[in-house]
């Protein structure tokens, strides 16, 4: 990894008033342990249409109403796209969403030009090998799920394993990992899956999640099965109004009838987050993400509706089992214009540090690479300020999750973790949303990591102002600590990490 030395000049916000400040003000060494988060807490997906190639979430500013574009298969063996995710490990890739319902798996040495009866894309074995490999380099084990549509069923109605069994055999054949699986994705939306039986409900789920947890534990009996994968519950489909004018919820299922079906089968209890929908889908009437909120409480613990929801049903089918939020973006549809800018990063760290001392294990933010909430902007594999707020949060914040410091102001977001890498040490976060900088007394010896972006929705971000950037060997510059000895000042408006290294809290020894 290159390392840079920081101009003095940009030590200066960091370092200032150390002499009159406390060495350990915010009581860091004090800190209690919440509990821990998977070592793989923090992922990504990249959707089965990105790896088939299809109809994707349209990019903005093209004819007016177009919800999608035909988009080529996303090359999972570009060298660059794998030293980028690299830099995220260990994760885990997520390899699913809406069309991977209706993807069909040809058999070794079938050739087809169009997809089966049934099914509406086709995902060739090399593009699953590639999947594969791509996982592997990254240090990104499989999470998935398998085809449901009518090409899977039987004359009557009813699922079979064929597909699933093909999956699983070619993965097997390659040497790769399916980590974790949902039997399909959002089963509460069985609309989004083309030719299911008609009037499709919790009792024909329930039958058939039975069927799936039999084949698993039999086929990759290493598996971890989760479920069911709902989305929205909590939140955006509470409004009856969208209810009525939503086609994806005809039909809908609830995740509490699901679940009631079999309880205590799950290995971890999954979920999908979205705070709103973007304008691709505001025909909906589900509202839209607005941009003037995206710094108030309201929109940064939006979040906790839907953790409150699939938390209750947890509790209550398969109590003491881990959560999972294994689908989440700033809006769905493929998430609004500012979804690409540091003004998004507010949100994406809120939502990892408030849902890690909620104790959900797993957080798969959607997508790493494609439309307008994905970590890179494809076309140019530029990584955006979700990206680098992802990668800080990867270096910075370990698995043992801490109580929050007392904060100098509510507008000033403090979550903790034992750092990462160092015995007795502290990774802290700290998110401004606020017009006035806070100071922190974060200690003798500390780094810190100051993100700024001007305009708040640029696509660009500054850490300790200097612009990072990923060499064409993969590695990063620009994302050097600076040393901060007694008090750190986070400005207005910013996100801040901080590895105090001489934190020598117990619960991190």
């Amino acid at each position: 990894m290159k390392r840079f030395t920081l101009a003095a000049s940009s030590l200066l916000a960091l370092s200032a008033c150390a002499a009159t400040q406390p060495s350990d003000g915010l009581g860091l060494t004090a800190l209690e342990k919440l509990g821990t988060v998977d070592e793989r807490f923090q992922g990504y997906n990249v959707e089965m249409v990105e790896v088939t190639g299809g109809r994707f979430w349209a990019p903005y500013g093209g004819p007016k109403g177009e919800v999608y574009r035909e988009r080529a298969p996303l090359d999972l063996t570009d060298p660059r796209l794998i030293a980028i995710a690299k830099h995220l490990g260990p994760a885990l890739m997520r390899v699913s969403g809406t069309w991977s319902n209706n993807t069909y798996l040809p058999a070794e040495g079938e050739n087809i030009t169009a997809p089966p009866e049934g099914y509406k894309q086709v995902l060739t074995r090399q593009q699953w090998k590639n999947v594969i490999a791509f996982s592997k380099a990254a240090d990104a084990p499989i999470v998935t799920s398998f085809a449901v549509s009518g090409g899977t069923r039987g004359p009557d109605g009813v699922w079979k394993t064929d597909q699933a069994q093909r999956v699983a055999e070619l993965t097997k054949a390659e040497g790769g990992t399916i980590y974790a699986a949902e039997f399909f994705n959002e089963p509460n939306i069985p609309a989004a899956a083309l030719g299911m039986p008609k009037g499709y409900g919790a009792k024909n789920y329930a039958a058939e999640f039975r069927t799936f947890r039999d084949w698993a534990k039999k086929t990759l009996p290493e598996m971890k099965i989760l479920g069911p994968g709902g989305a929205g519950e909590g939140s955006l489909f509470t409004d009856a109004h969208a209810a009525a004018n939503n086609p994806f919820l005809v039909g809908h299922v609830s995740s509490e009838s699901m679940m009631a079906g079999n309880p205590g089968s799950l290995d971890a209890v999954s979920y999908h987050f979205y705070g709103s929908v973007s304008q691709r889908c505001a025909a909906f009437g589900m509202g839209t993400a607005i941009k003037e909120d995206a710094l108030k409480p309201s929109w940064l613990d939006r979040t906790l509706l839907d953790f409150d929801f699939y938390a209750a049903l947890r509790d209550k089918f398969e109590k003491g089992k881990p959560l999972w939020n294994t689908e989440t973006a700033q809006a769905a549809c493929g998430g609004s214009p500012w979804a690409s800018t540091f003004l998004d990063s507010f949100r994406y760290l809120n939502q990892n540090g408030i849902l890690a001392q909620k104790g959900v294990q797993v957080v798969l933010h959607n997508t790493l690479a494609t439309s307008d909430y994905a970590l890179i902007e494809r076309d140019t594999m530029t990584p955006r300020p979700n990206y680098w707020a992802a990668v800080l949060w990867a270096r910075t914040m370990g698995q043992t999750v801490l109580a929050s410091p007392k904060s100098p102001a509510p507008e000033l977001r403090l979550y903790a973790h034992c750092l990462k890498g160092s015995k007795g040490g502290i990774g802290l976060l700290a998110i401004n949303t606020g017009t006035a900088a806070q100071s922190l007394a974060v200690g003798d010896k500390a780094s810190a990591w100051v993100m700024t972006g001007a305009p708040l929705d640029s696509k660009a971000v500054k850490v300790n102002g200097t612009q990072p950037s990923i060499d064409e060997e993969g590695e990063i510059d620009g994302l050097d600590g600076a040393p901060v000895k007694g008090t750190l000042s986070v400005p207005a408006t910013s996100i801040a990490f901080v590895a105090v290294t001489d934190a020598n809290n117990a619960a991190c020894n």
